[in-house]
């Protein structure tokens, strides 16, 4: 098996490996959506407890979206898990908060601590119903330990930035596994060309999902090709949940119903890469739009940029899926093998076995 200690990690464009036809923006990351940070805190150590999780903040509008609020919609693939506020987001279509994405057992403290940052940045109400959402970490993070913090959530949110986005075991991502190969938190990008106007989309993932049989590269039985016998499976015995949460960011003038169609198409992604929406995974998406602004004490008619025309939002749903795509795949080839609590070792995706197989089938670049 691939050591990758002496195979430093690669996104897959850099393997030579490229996902659909649209081009990505400048980092083909999230934050190539202009207004979009995000930051990390990340947690390892094995003193007193191992431990292996974290936090990721989302932050929109350069972190003044308690000022001025986002289109939003959401869709729930299978709903094994959970994203606080979701509520308020179906029933109002408005993003009010930074999105955090932790540990299950954790979501709590995170959407705790939401308010107070509120409250400390802007002296008044912010984050009433704050957007929180979970995947399971603990085949490698003693999660009854609940290491994570108030400082913690501070940490992920102060330290969010645009430009290069850390991938792989960092955040919210430190302790998942996908397709039975170490996973964690991948993004990507992609621009489109819409009556003369240059529109960004931008996902992130935070992957904890999948059989590995399943695996796809596009088109390629990558999981097939890469057994338990080359590779050994993370699991020991079947896991008890594995989930997704994709967030979608666009700065195209889209209204609520549009943001939750282009979350549905975060399902077609998935399934390019070969998640199936089994049983116990919580598959939760979530898209924003920055094109119009929502103040709060906005009255009477809001002057809406306007709206995107349905018929022309094709460009935007293929966007959506290409990027979904591609941030599961970043996810994986960044990531790094892990060893955890009780001693349980999710290995990386082995990139040189995966340019092999690609360059076999003819698939790359």
């Amino acid at each position: 098996m691939e050591d990758t200690l002496s195979h430093p990690r690669r996104r897959l464009r850099d393997l030579g490996i490229t996902i659909g036809t649209l081009p990505p923006g400048p980092h083909n990351a999230i934050t190539d959506v202009p207004g979009v940070l995000i930051g990390h805190a990340t947690l390892i150590y094995d003193q007193p407890h191992v431990v292996r999780t974290g936090v990721t903040a989302i932050l929109p509008r350069d972190g003044e979206i308690a000022h001025d609020y986002a289109f939003a919609g959401f869709h729930r693939f299978n709903g094994f898990g959970e994203i606080t506020g979701i509520q308020w987001i179906e029933e109002s279509g408005l993003l009010t908060s930074p999105v955090m994405l932790t540990t299950t057992n954790q979501i709590g403290l995170v959407r705790d601590v939401l308010p107070e940052y509120g409250f400390r940045h802007y002296q008044h109400g912010a984050y009433y119903l704050p957007v929180v959402a979970e995947t399971y970490d603990g085949w490698l993070n003693e999660m009854q330990a609940r290491p994570i913090q108030k400082e913690h959530v501070f940490q992920a949110l102060d330290n969010a930035h645009g430009g290069a986005v850390a991938e792989g075991n960092v955040g919210g991502g430190t302790g998942m596994i996908c397709h039975d190969f170490k996973g964690g938190i991948g993004t990507s990008s992609r621009v489109v060309a819409i009556e003369g106007e240059a529109y960004t989309l931008g996902t992130l993932v935070q992957a904890n999902y999948g059989d590995r049989k399943l695996l796809t590269v596009s088109g390629v039985p990558i999981g097939r090709e890469l057994g338990y016998d080359i590779v050994p499976n993370a699991w020991q015995e079947p896991p008890l949940s594995s989930s997704i949460i994709v967030v979608i960011a666009t700065n195209a003038p889209l209204l609520p119903a549009q943001c939750r169609r282009l979350a549905q198409r975060a399902t077609t992604g998935l399934a390019h890469v070969g998640g199936s929406g089994h049983n116990t995974s919580g598959d939760l998406f979530l898209a924003f739009a920055t094109g119009n602004h929502i103040k709060p004490s906005a009255t009477g008619i809001l002057p809406l940029k306007g709206m995107l025309s349905d018929q022309k939002m094709d460009p935007l749903i293929d966007a959506t899926v290409e990027s979904v795509e591609e941030s599961i795949l970043n996810a994986l080839t960044m990531a790094e093998t892990m060893t955890g609590y009780l001693g349980h070792t999710a290995h990386a995706l082995p990139l040189d076995r995966l340019q092999a197989i690609m360059e076999r089938y003819s698939r790359s670049s």
